[in-house]
């Protein structure tokens, strides 16, 4: 009997790996690319924080640059690696200025580079203030409507802090179908505070827009609260301020004091950052000597394995993962690509022979 062998296959030769192409993208792409897709980026946000929470991810410590000579100031360092179809490594390296607010320019600037998977080159650098913005935005916004499933939703807002995050965070709410019956606003300048307001009215936000002199005023009257200040340490101090069990969309991280953390529900992005570089709830641990007063994460609340409870305040505190910045960057890129409008700097890489 004659048998027959197939015959070898020849699998398909490597593609070969080149050094992709550098675009710079602007902030005005950017926010053309962004501009009213706050269901799209909510939806990139919460797939971001799944495969994070899956393992699919790499995002070390954020490394702080401060100056003894600028103590107000900073530099961050925002390395991650997210994987997934739109799998991508890369560095957002933002700046926080307090004082620049004086001068009428924002507190924040920042650049996010994206790097290659195969080769690791850097293939794109776009302007990343509006990039850190929106993501904040959109994790806020995934939160407020995670957190209130199965309790009453809000119908009151408060802001304490009017400042850019406060713009993003509202417009985002709105975005995706909040509406509340009421406004109430703080911020220690009175001007930031007419801003807001102004921006409120003009975005056609129904019921009342109230300008309050404390933050207590805020948060007494309103079924969620938006802190998002630039305060270095805690401010909010009294836990009976809180009585109502408001939701807390702790933003800013540092406002409140360890005693209304320790009194409340806390629901965090990610345990080991949030819990570091003096933020509320590093206070608390620091307090305590434990974590006992961590509910869980986000994307446990996602999938189900932690529910909030209804008899507390519930605080969100997001520490804000770089794997959220590329996530919401990569979907720019592809976007200006898309389009056809991507800035390509011809030459970037130039020294490309081994041996010239």
């Amino acid at each position: 009997m004659t048998t027959t062998r197939p015959l070898p296959t020849r699998s398909a030769p490597p593609e070969p790996i080149t050094v992709p192409p550098f675009a710079v993208i602007s902030g005005e792409q950017v926010q053309r690319a962004l501009r009213g897709r706050e269901h799209r980026i909510v939806e990139l946000v919460e797939a971001a924080y799944r495969l994070h929470g899956a393992g699919h991810s790499v995002n070390p410590p954020s490394v702080f640059l401060r100056f003894p000579d600028r103590p107000s100031s900073r530099m961050i360092a925002l390395p991650a690696s997210i994987g997934g179809d739109g799998q991508v490594d890369g560095l957002k390296w933002i700046s926080s200025y307090p004082q620049n607010v004086t001068a009428g320019i924002p507190r924040a600037s920042a650049v996010l580079i994206l790097n290659d998977h195969d080769t690791g080159y850097p293939y794109a650098c776009m302007e990343a203030s509006i990039i850190s913005a929106t993501r904040t935005a959109a994790s806020a916004a995934l939160a407020a409507d995670r957190l209130t499933r199965g309790r009453r939703r809000p119908m009151t807002v408060g802001f304490v802090g009017t400042g850019l995050i406060a713009r993003y965070i509202h417009t985002f709410l709105a975005g995706t179908g909040w509406s509340f019956d009421a406004v109430a606003v703080h911020d220690v300048s009175a001007d930031s505070a007419a801003g807001f307001r102004c921006y409120l009215e003009q975005s056609g936000a129904p019921g009342p827009i109230v300008v309050h002199d404390s933050p207590e005023q805020v948060i007494r009257m309103s079924d969620m609260v938006v802190f998002a200040t630039v305060a270095d340490r805690p401010h909010i101090h009294d836990p009976s301020w809180f009585a109502h069990r408001p939701l807390a969309l702790h933003v800013s991280l540092r406002d409140l004091d360890p005693a209304i953390v320790l009194a409340s529900a806390n629901i965090v992005d990610d345990v080991e950052h949030c819990l570091r570089a003096q933020t509320s709830l590093h206070l608390a641990e620091q307090l305590t000597g434990d974590r006992g007063f961590l509910t869980g994460t986000l994307q446990e609340v996602m999938t189900g394995l932690v529910t909030p409870p209804t008899d507390k305040t519930v605080v969100f505190s997001p520490f804000g993962l770089g794997v959220l910045d590329l996530a919401v960057g990569k979907y720019v890129y592809d976007e200006m690509a898309r389009s056809g409008e991507l800035h390509i700097v011809d030459g970037f890489f130039h020294e490309l022979r081994r041996y010239g």
